[in-house]
Order: structure tokens, then C-alpha cells, then sequence
């Protein structure tokens, strides 16, 4: 399992999105679905899919966020043909952010949303290492523009298996952003790639709750020392879920859940969830307890 898994949120199409993402990608697979009974979204529906090497969590409930341009995925694709394939398959529907064509970055590239308004960047890079294919992207805007660099490395001193790579940055004379901020930025975070950038555009829009990243903690204590370092937004923390200082949101999770929700017995899966709803912060005892029917 990895330790830092992206998740999805959808109003009731995760399921859909799911069949269409692993149809689009080479290699791909639905890992396990399953239902969450009772949540104030009502029955909630779960999905794990692996993405061209890259697992990602989805999940129905309900239509309270959207995803914006502010977090994307990045495919680095083999060639040109393999952009024009995935831009077939990802674009009816959906938009337009940067048009299907060459550029000075890449010769061929589209940044579209898809049907569901999900943000992907086509790019014909040349072949990718296994489970390099798809990087989360994150564009820092509004009142976080300038901040990419700051984010990127105060994220990998707290999660372990993380570095920062190679930082482009803008340079004297960029219409929207000040000169040293970030332009393009890789970063590995708990083994899994992932870019930043800054843009001082009025984008309108920035980072919610559509897209957000499992943290996953192999004990409470671990858990209470990244609950303690993310959480900036008081009023945002239920449920294993936080914001930061950034508005990026955050689930802080023990690694022993994920086996307690696909438990083949409801009544195991139905007390976990009535004693998770309580919750900000995870209690991992008392999920095990609940589990076990203590």
C-alpha cells in the first residue's frame, strides 16, 4: 500500500468515472467497491481503482464539490499518438483548458477537463518509469500563488519516502507571477510523484474538497503527529478530514481501516462507519473496538 493515496469526489458518478478511466489507461484495474450505509450523504458508494500503476480512492456522495483546474493529472505519455488516444477517450463532453497541439514544452499537449470536470494534462513526454504515468498536479492560486515551494517542502519534512526534485521557476518579465516563484516543480511525497506549480492569474477558483489525498498512519501515534501538522482549519476537521494552511484537504488515516470497510460482514462494516461519523480525528482503538464489536 502506499502511503499517500489521491482521492476523488463525486456527486454519484464515481462508479461511471471509475469504468471510464480503466477502459482509457493500459494496465488499469478496479481494485474493490463497496457501500457506506448511513452517512450524512446517505449511501455512499466507494471505488479503488489502479491507474496505470497509480491507485487512486473515489467515491459518490453527493453534489457538494467541484473539481477545479487548481488539482489535475498529469499523463506522461509515450508519444503522440498515446496523447491523441487518451484525449479521445477523456475529452467528449467535457472542455477545453489548452487545446490539443504542439507547444513549446511538449510537442504534442492537452490540458481538458472531462466529463465530470475532472482536469487532465495530455503530454507526449516519451515512455514513464512503472507508476510514474499519472502525477496529481497542484496549481497554487489566489492568496496560495507563490506558496508552491513553501507547500511542497513543508509536506515532504512531515511525510516519510518523500523528496523535492527539480524546481523551475518564473523569471523576470512573466506577465502574472513574480519572479522566483515556481513555474514547474516534481516532488515525491510518501513514494508517489507529484508537481506544483504557482500561477498568479485571477484563476477564480483554488484547491476544495473534490480532490483531496489519503494519508495513510501506521499507528495513532503517527496519525496524531500529522493530524497536529496539517490541520490549519478547525472548522473543516470531521470524519479523518482536514484542511491545511494551503485550503488543501487532507484524510488522515490508519492503515487498518481499509480492511475494516471491505469486511464481507455489514454488521462489522455498519459499526465502523456509526463510530467513524463521530469523529474528527481518527481513534484507531476505538475503530478496532467498534470493528470487533467490543
Amino acid at each position: 500500500m502506499r502511503k499517500i493515496v489521491p482521492h476523488l469526489w463525486y456527486d454519484k458518478e464515481a462508479g461511471e468515472a471509475a469504468e471510464l478511466y480503466v477502459s482509457a489507461f493500459e494496465g488499469s484495474r478496479i481494485l474493490n467497491r463497496a457501500v457506506i450505509e448511513g452517512t450524512p450523504s446517505g449511501d455512499a458508494e466507494t471505488i479503488a481503482i489502479e491507474l496505470a500503476g497509480t491507485e487512486i480512492r473515489m467515491i459518490s456522495a453527493g453534489p457538494y464539490f467541484r473539481f477545479t483546474p487548481s488539482a489535475s493529472f498529469t499523463v506522461n505519455c509515450a508519444d503522440a499518438a498515446e496523447v491523441d488516444r487518451l484525449h479521445a477517450a477523456l475529452r467528449p463532453g467535457g472542455a477545453d483548458l489548452m487545446e490539443l497541439g504542439e507547444y513549446p514544452f511538449s510537442p504534442r499537449y492537452a490540458w481538458i477537463e472531462d466529463r465530470y470536470g475532472l482536469s487532465w494534462q495530455l503530454s507526449a513526454t516519451g515512455p514513464a518509469a512503472p507508476g510514474r504515468k499519472i502525477v496529481p498536479t497542484l496549481m497554487f492560486t489566489g492568496t496560495n500563488a507563490g506558496k508552491a515551494e513553501e507547500a511542497l517542502r513543508f509536506w515532504s519534512a512531515l511525510v516519510p519516502g518523500s523528496s523535492v526534485g527539480t524546481i523551475a521557476r518564473w523569471e523576470e518579465g512573466a506577465p502574472y507571477d513574480k519572479p522566483g516563484t515556481v513555474m514547474h516543480a516534481a516532488f515525491e511525497l510518501g513514494g508517489i510523484p507529484l508537481a506544483a506549480m504557482d500561477s498568479g492569474y485571477a484563476h477564480g477558483f483554488g484547491f476544495n474538497e473534490a480532490v483531496s489525498f489519503m494519508l495513510y498512519c501506521e499507528d495513532q501515534a503517527e496519525l496524531d503527529r500529522s493530524w497536529e501538522a496539517l490541520s490549519a482549519v478547525p472548522e473543516a476537521e470531521q470524519c479523518g478530514w482536514l484542511k491545511d494552511r494551503y485550503g488543501l484537504s487532507w484524510q488522515i488515516v490508519p492503515t487498518a481501516m481499509d480492511a475494516m470497510m471491505v469486511d464481507p460482514d455489514p454488521a462489522r462494516r455498519a459499526r465502523v462507519v456509526e463510530a467513524f461519523l463521530q469523529m474528527k480525528k481518527f481513534d484507531l482503538a476505538a475503530l478496532e473496538r467498534a470493528w470487533r464489536g467490543d
